[in-house]
């Protein structure tokens, strides 16, 4: 079954999609595509605190889209997923289709910095 189906309960889809809606989320989740990353090494990419990462790292867990990989005291993080690239490859080929033109919904977007 899809979501497409009548009837079909819209609500898992909902939440895949806000937990993908915050910018640092995303943010971590593209750099998890380039390979397993710490906590440590997300923080000085990102330029984010630590207990920032955490958090949104602890979302992203909690909602299955990432895993973790001890290896002593360190933890190495990964997409648990790999439909989630395809996911987001996806978006971006929709977001290059309709020329961006979600950044200039009043309701979702930026119209100020989209122009």
């Amino acid at each position: 079954m899809t979501i497409i189906e009548t009837g079909e309960d819209v609500r898992p889809a909902v939440a895949l999609f806000h937990s993908l809606a915050d910018q640092t989320r995303l943010a971590i989740i593209r750099r998890l595509m380039l390979g397993e990353q710490r906590v440590r090494d997300l923080v000085g990419d990102l330029g984010l605190a630590q207990s920032t990462v955490s958090a949104h790292m602890a979302c992203l867990r909690d909602c299955g889209l990432v895993e973790g990989r001890n290896e002593g005291r360190q933890t190495y993080y990964s997409l648990s997923r790999p439909e989630l690239m395809d996911t987001l490859v996806a978006a971006e080929a929709l977001l290059t289709a309709t020329g961006n033109k979600v950044a200039l919904c009043p309701n979702y977007g930026n119209p100020e910095e989209a122009r």
